[in-house]
């Protein structure tokens, strides 16, 4: 049994009497911003994850060669 469009009015009705439109709209947001954070995190973890391999890939003890400036 599938809940009719009156049903659905009535409950959202009841959501926003009792919790008001300022505390959902709080609660959206705070839901948006961790959304956001969470992948964020994930960006920064595969970043991390290739920063890793490129080191393992490259000689231990090689190190980059700088040119040196000599003032005359």
């Amino acid at each position: 049994m599938t809940p009719s469009l009156w049903q659905i009015l009535i409950v959202v009705a009841l959501i926003l009497i009792l919790f008001g439109r300022n505390r959902i709209s709080g609660f959206m947001g705070d839901l948006g911003k961790g959304i956001s954070s969470f992948k964020k995190g994930l960006a920064e973890g595969k970043e991390g994850d290739n920063k890793k391999q490129v080191s393992k890939k490259s000689a231990p003890g090689a190190k980059k060669k700088t040119a040196a400036k000599s003032k005359k």
